[in-house]
């Protein structure tokens, strides 16, 4: 059974993220998963599957529960599996996800900025695709390079070196800087008067990496060009999953919601059964 923070008359803004239903664990709790008023708003950040076709039944049944869902890609949605249909790469592989989500009415981050009007708002829900570029180094490397290479030899590797292509470009860290690029172009025209809420998948900060077990797998989790944000702009929250390691931290003052359910093998041994709904604002 899964357990939820409480809603309102004025409906609540949730997120979850690594929601990983190719398990069939993670599935029967997606599927049990409803919000606690039709005014609930639900934020997805990334990690839904690997497989182009339960990235779409998983989000067409959120979608029609939640008033609104808004979706950011994870590395697993990207990924181009051998036994997904769906074949393309890169950001042909993107942009084919971002189309099925404006067919089911989700939000994604090529799509106008919503506001939250409910509980805790307003507030401009801001979802990001970003990527990383190897600048969170494994320790005593300062190279991309010599990163990879100790990450090698310690046998902590993640499946993006095999299954995440950057196809149209040279490189998956090209192709985060213009990522991160396009995106702070859009943050910054945002009226500073009203507060954002930051959804990634990857953290934008890396001080949720320091409680790694093996550090070296940071160097896939972000990039040192977003260290800033939550200082830089009006950010009342950021939210972010990839880590498996669901809690809340602060930086300078900002709250950082780590909000995934994970691996079954993760979420069975902890002692609390598995929130899938963290509350984000109110």
């Amino acid at each position: 059974m899964t357990t939820c923070r409480g809603g309102s008359v004025a409906g609540t803004l949730y997120a979850v993220s690594d929601l990983h239903v190719a398990y069939e664990e993670n599935r029967a709790l997606v599927d049990r998963l409803e919000p606690d008023s039709r005014e609930d708003w639900l934020i997805v950040a990334g990690d839904v599957a690997e497989q182009a076709g339960q990235i779409e039944t998983t989000l067409r049944l959120l979608r029609s529960r939640f008033a609104e869902v808004i979706w950011a890609p994870g590395n697993h949605e990207l990924w181009t599996h051998p036994r997904d249909p769906l074949t393309l790469r890169g950001a042909d592989r993107y942009d084919r996800l971002v189309a099925i989500c404006r067919h089911l009415g989700v939000r994604t981050p090529e799509d106008e900025f919503a506001v939250w009007s409910g509980a805790g708002g307003p507030a401009v829900v801001a979802p990001l695709f970003l990527l990383y570029d190897y600048t969170w180094r494994a320790p005593g490397t300062a190279t991309k390079a010599e990163s990879l290479a100790y990450a090698y030899r310690t046998g902590v590797v993640c499946t993006d070196e095999q299954l995440l292509h950057a196809d149209p470009y040279p490189d998956r860290e090209t192709w985060c800087r213009e990522r991160v690029a396009l995106t702070e172009q859009r943050l910054a025209a945002v009226d500073p008067e009203t507060p954002m809420v930051l959804v990634s998948h990857w953290p934008l900060h890396r001080h949720p990496t320091e409680v790694l077990w093996y550090p070296e797998f940071a160097q896939w989790c972000g990039t040192d060009l977003t260290t800033d944000w939550h200082r830089k702009f009006n950010v009342a929250a950021c939210v972010y999953g990839h880590l498996h390691i669901p809690r809340t931290t602060w930086q300078d003052g900002v709250p950082f919601h780590e909000v995934s359910l994970g691996y079954p093998r993760e979420w069975k041994r902890r002692d609390k059964p598995p929130v899938l709904l963290h509350q984000v604002l109110g």
